[in-house]
């Protein structure tokens, strides 16, 4: 097993992930219709679903205490990470959100504004056809971890560990959550393992290679003095 930290992953850059994990609605009060919105972004020591290919398989784990130095940040609830589709935002902690981490992972906690975004967050998540929540989020210098896997000519198995956190854009309840960040992840991917592995040998120069050995053949069949 090889471990290593890549240089070029994600360094500063924003990524989306989703998780597949019931939302709640509570209530302010009892007989009230709630639109107190609750659920979670991440979860700890849980490996992701496969975000690669069969062949080319990586996967993630976030480690506790990876959000510890980013609840404080500037981040907003957006509706499919729609930033005109905002639903609350919490400042220096402060704010119509509220975000905290326990055993489990990453929460989130909001009131479902009256506005058109707010509304339709609402009647989506009574009828069940949203239960997936997603982040936005930068990964810091030193904290990642990356693992290679493979076992003969089985697939190529990539582990990402998480560790810290270095921002946090936006929790976000989503209807459709495609992977808009998986080019980007799949080139990064490689970029790391170029690194890792270290530079291919430069192309050979086919003329240079053919002249070569032509000279070494004249040289060793010219008869001796």
């Amino acid at each position: 097993m090889k471990t290593f930290q890549p240089q070029v992953i994600a360094i500063g850059q924003r990524e989306m992930r989703r998780l597949s994990s019931p939302i709640e609605l509570r209530a302010k009060e009892e007989g009230a219709d709630g639109r107190i919105v609750f659920g979670y972004a991440a979860k700890f020591n849980q490996r992701s679903q496969n975000l690669g290919t069969a062949d080319y398989q990586f996967y993630e784990i976030l480690l506790p205490g990876a959000f510890d130095d980013v609840l404080m940040d500037d981040v907003r609830a957006l509706f499919n990470h729609e930033s005109e589709l905002i639903l609350a935002r919490s400042k220096n902690g402060e704010g119509t959100l509220k975000i905290g981490t326990d055993n489990v992972g990453l929460w989130y906690e909001f009131e479902a504004p009256d506005t058109t975004a707010g509304n339709d967050l609402l009647v989506s998540l009574r009828r069940g056809d949203i239960d997936q929540s997603s982040f936005g989020f930068s990964v810091s210098k030193d904290g990642q971890k990356w693992e290679e896997i493979r076992d003969g000519d089985g697939p190529t198995v990539i582990t990402r560990t998480i560790s810290k956190i270095e921002r946090l854009y936006d929790v976000s309840p989503v209807t459709y959550p495609a992977y808009e960040e998986t080019e980007v992840d799949c080139r990064s991917i490689t970029d790391a393992l170029k690194e890792f592995r270290g530079p291919e040998p430069p192309p050979i120069d086919e003329t240079i290679s053919i002249r070569h050995w032509q000279r070494r053949a004249d040289s060793t069949s010219k008869p001796a003095v």
